[in-house]
């Protein structure tokens, strides 16, 4: 194979054994399998965690799928090493010894560790180096309990009252880091039950240490927060919908108070979004939603413009949240609340379109008082429904701007902007 520089700009031959089989690239750490082929380690790693069929790319015979049967080829690694020394000149870049792989026993001795009070917060921090190292020690930490381990050290400290929040912090950042490997490393090992999501969607202990987390939120404490956040949404996902429709108020006064927070990271703040949406048609959550004040916060949200997604966010909740009366008298209550959700229309998404729409055709039938009609012409939101009829969208948008138009007809028809669509129509 010849290898063009981008120094040089001169072709040279490479030896062919270098060459790893799947990626076609100089192997930086040859590993030998138990059929005798050698790969670089990150694409037969790879190779072998994706593939639904653990087999070897070259001899189609089966392989196991533990990166422990990978035996480190030194002496290809060395003649590598010395051809891309002696071609130094040539642009060639040299490849630095690879470190040792973390094994599973090595990441379990540091879970042995955190019981230690002596030796904890270095086993924390080794733990989390590794974490962030590569996915390889990523798998093999999950592998050998390294996330539930966290788990454990997360609800000590709540249990403890302990207010060590760099620790905190810390411990969450890797479970965070290492979930998605411990639920790829429950699905290699066939385990249905998924061990991580088990753990946590059993552990109300849990649930309420990070409800704790959350309540330590100060200025100091940003980082907390914006790592306690998405994995609170990891946990909701993963708990049985009965447990979830008996959060208790103060939970989610908890969750709508880091809307709030214009400090955090937009994803905290979608996480809390989430969080919010998904318990919400549960038991009586809607009602304690709306009590904990997350109306105002998603209009006061909602005025500042986010992204796309996170307009979405607001909206789909907003619009769960206007089904019940009190929602929507809090919605009412907010000076900009009709004004905000005219203004989107159009302008995000066809999501948010339909969840805006929504929300006008369930104040226009249940909370339309004079007021509320004469607000909604004076600030043009029914210039807007108009201005849905005659847009490039959805029919069942269009039916749905007809149907709010129908309702209040007699108040609205004699405005400039149905009469607007009315001659409009009639010239068509």
């Amino acid at each position: 194979m010849l290898y063009e520089t981008d120094y040089t700009m001169t072709e040279i031959e490479i030896p062919q054994f270098f060459l790893c089989p799947i990626s076609l690239q100089i192997m930086k750490d040859p590993v030998t399998t138990v059929r005798g082929i050698t790969y670089d380690r990150e694409s037969i790693e790879k190779w072998l965690l994706k593939a639904k069929d653990c087999t070897c790319p070259i001899t189609k015979q089966p392989l196991p799928r533990s990166p422990e049967f990978l035996t480190p080829n030194h002496t290809l690694r060395r003649l590598i090493q010395a051809w891309c020394s002696a071609n130094e000149a040539n642009g060639v870049d040299q490849i630095p010894t690879p470190k040792s792989p973390l094994s599973n026993s090595n990441a379990e001795k540091l879970v042995k560790d955190l019981e230690v009070s002596s030796r904890f917060q270095k086993a924390l921090e080794k733990l989390h180096a590794l974490a962030m190292e590569n996915e390889r020690n990523r798998r093999c930490m999950a592998s050998a309990g390294v996330a539930e381990a966290m788990v454990h050290v997360i609800t000590k400290i709540f249990k403890q009252g302990n207010k060590t929040t760099p620790c905190v912090e810390e411990a969450l950042r890797i479970l965070r880091l290492l979930w998605s490997s411990a639920n790829m490393v429950d699905s290699n090992n066939n385990n249905n039950n998924n061990n991580i999501k088990r753990m946590v969607g059993e552990n109300f202990d849990f649930l309420n240490s990070l409800t704790w987390a959350l309540q330590l939120q100060t200025k100091n404490n940003v980082k907390l927060t914006n790592e306690a956040m998405p994995i609170l949404k990891l946990v909701i996902e993963a708990k049985d919908s009965t447990a979830l429709g008996n959060l208790k108020l103060e939970f989610f006064k908890v969750v709508v108070s880091v809307l709030k927070n214009r400090e955090l990271s937009q994803q905290a703040v979608k996480s809390a979004l989430h969080v919010l949406i998904e318990t919400c048609p549960l038991g009586r959550n809607r009602m304690k939603i709306v009590e904990g004040g997350a109306v105002i916060e998603l209009i006061e949200l909602a005025l500042e413009k986010p992204e796309k997604n996170m307009t979405e966010l607001v909206f789909i909740l907003l619009a769960n949240l206007c089904s019940c009366a009190d929602g929507r008298e809090q919605f009412l209550q907010h000076a900009a609340g009709i004004a905000v959700v005219s203004k989107r229309i159009l302008r995000v998404s066809p999501t948010t379109n339909d969840r805006a729409l929504h929300i006008f055709s369930l104040v226009s039938k249940f909370s339309a008082s004079n007021e509320v009609v004469q607000e909604m012409l004076r600030v043009g939101a029914v210039s807007k429904l108009c201005m849905v009829l005659q847009a490039d969208c959805a029919s069942y948008l269009k039916e749905k701007a007809r149907g709010v138009l129908r309702l209040h007809s007699k108040t609205w028809n004699n405005s400039p902007c149905i009469q607007v669509y009315l001659l409009t129509r009639f010239h068509r």
